[in-house]
C-alpha cells in the first residue's frame, strides 16, 4: 500500500460506555488499520467517557474533545445538546493531520479541513430523524406535541441544511450498505463506495444443537419494530426470547403472552450462547446494515427478517433461489407477513435445510479482516491520487 502520512486524525461522534455498537467496531478497525500502516493516530470526539474507564479498548488513549465535554451531563447525555453538535464538531482543530478519517452517523463528517488534507468519511446513516424518518420520530416525541413542537421542527430543518452542506466537505464517502448509499444519494446528492462494516464473527461457535426457541436481540427502541415480532409470536404461540433493553420494554412486556420471555440486557457470552442454539433469529426493523443478523449467521442461526434495507446485503433469502441461502425474508413490515414467514419456516422445517457451517462461512465474509482489506485498498487509491494532485498544484507556473 502507498505509505500513509505519519499523522492521521480519526473522528467519531462520541465515545461512551452507553454506545458500543457497530459504529464503534468501525472506529476500532480504522484505528487498527492505521496503526498497522505505521501512522500515528490521534482520536477526536465530541465527548469521551471511555479513555478513563478500566478495561476499555481506549483506556489511557489521548482523545481530543469539544466544549460539550465540559457542559453539565455532556458526557452521559451528549444528544441533549443536539442543536449545538454541528457547531461543536467544527471547533475541533485537525489542521496538523494530512489524512482525516471520520465515522459518521450524526455530525462527525462536518469537521473542517483544508484543500491540503484528504477526508474520507465512513457513513453509517444520514441522520434518520432529520430526514426520511422525521415524521415517525415526531409522532413518538412528547416534545413535538408540546408548545415547543415548532422549535423542534425548526431545529430539525436546520440540521438537514447543515447535514447536506457538511457532506460536501468530504472527499470520499463510504457507505455501510447499498441501502445507505441510496440514502446518501437521496439526502446529499453524493455518490459513495460501499464497504460493509466489520462484524466480530470469531466470538461465535456454530456447531451447536438447535433448540425450538426463536431469538430477537436488539435495543428495544421503536424503529427496531420488536412490537411486530411480539405480536407475530403471540399469534403463532411459538417460543420467543427477547434479549435487550430500552424505552419500549415495558410496553412490549405488557403486549406479550406467556410464550414470549424478556431477558433484558445480557452479557456478550450469554447473548452468543442464545444465538448458537436458537432455531432462528427474528427481526422486523428497517436497518441501514444490521450487525446482529450477521452475528446470528456466524453462530449458525438462520435469519427471518423484513426484506428491505441493509439486510438485503447480508441475508440471502431461501425463496429467492439463492445459491447459498441464509434465511427467510418477509415482504411487508407487518405482523401478518412475519406470521406467514414463521408458518412457512415451521411447516417446511427449513432450519434443517440451512447448514450451520454454510451460514458461518457466509458470515465470515463480513469479518474485520475483510473490512480492513477493502478499506486499505480504497485508502491506497485515494491517498495516491491526493498526493499527485498536491504535487501537480505545487509545480511552478511558467511566466508568460
Amino acid at each position: 500500500m502507498a505509505s500513509l502520512p505519519e499523522r492521521l486524525a480519526l473522528v467519531h461522534e462520541w465515545f461512551s460506555p452507553r454506545s458500543t455498537g457497530g459504529s464503534e467496531l468501525v472506529v476500532r478497525q480504522m484505528d487498527r488499520l492505521a496503526a498497522e500502516r505505521g501512522a500515528q493516530v490521534q482520536l477526536f470526539a465530541l465527548v469521551d467517557g471511555e479513555s478513563g474507564r478500566a478495561g476499555s479498548w481506549l483506556e489511557g488513549r489521548s482523545i481530543h474533545t469539544s466544549f460539550i465535554q465540559r457542559l453539565p451531563w455532556g458526557v452521559s447525555h451528549v444528544q441533549q445538546y443536539l442543536p449545538l453538535l454541528p457547531l461543536a464538531i467544527e471547533q475541533l482543530d485537525l489542521a496538523d493531520y494530512p489524512l482525516v478519517l471520520s465515522s459518521n452517523h450524526l455530525v462527525a463528517k462536518g469537521v473542517l479541513t483544508s484543500p491540503e488534507q484528504l477526508h474520507l468519511s465512513y457513513v453509517h446513516t444520514p441522520v434518520r430523524y432529520a430526514w426520511d424518518q422525521m415524521h415517525a420520530y415526531l409522532a413518538r416525541s412528547s416534545l413535538a406535541r408540546s408548545p415547543l413542537g415548532p422549535l423542534l421542527r425548526w431545529q430539525l430543518h436546520q440540521l438537514r441544511l447543515w447535514d447536506q452542506l457538511s457532506s460536501a466537505r468530504v472527499d470520499q464517502l463510504v457507505a455501510n450498505s447499498r441501502f445507505t448509499a441510496q440514502r446518501i444519494r437521496r439526502c446529499w446528492r453524493r455518490s459513495s463506495v460501499v464497504i460493509h462494516p466489520p462484524v466480530a464473527v470469531d466470538r461465535f461457535r456454530c456447531h451447536q444443537d438447535r433448540s425450538d426457541v426463536y431469538v430477537s436481540l436488539c435495543r428495544l427502541v421503536p424503529y427496531k419494530r420488536v412490537d411486530l415480532v411480539v405480536e407475530a409470536f403471540n399469534r403463532t404461540g411459538l417460543p420467543l426470547v427477547v434479549i435487550g433493553d430500552g424505552p419500549e420494554r415495558a410496553r412490549l412486556e405488557a403486549l406479550a403472552r406467556p410464550n414470549v420471555r424478556f431477558l433484558g440486557r445480557c452479557g456478550s457470552q450469554e447473548s452468543a450462547e442464545w444465538l448458537e442454539r436458537c432455531r432462528a433469529y427474528v427481526y422486523a426493523g428497517l436497518e441501514d446494515f444490521g450487525i446482529a443478523p450477521v452475528e446470528a449467521m456466524a453462530a449458525g442461526a438462520p435469519v427471518i427478517a423484513y426484506g428491505a434495507g441493509g439486510l438485503l446485503d447480508s441475508v440471502r433469502c431461501l425463496q429467492a433461489d439463492q445459491s447459498l441461502p441464509t434465511g427467510l425474508l418477509f415482504p411487508r413490515q407487518s405482523a401478518a407477513s412475519l406470521v406467514e414467514a414463521l408458518e412457512y419456516f415451521e411447516a417446511g422445517r427449513l432450519w434443517r435445510r440451512l447448514s450451520a457451517e454454510a451460514l458461518r462461512q457466509w458470515a465470515e465474509s463480513f469479518g474485520p479482516e475483510h473490512f480492513r482489506l477493502k478499506l486499505a485498498a480504497l485508502l491506497e487509491r485515494r491517498w495516491e491520487l491526493h498526493r499527485r494532485r498536491l504535487d501537480a498544484g505545487r509545480r511552478p507556473v511558467p511566466l508568460a
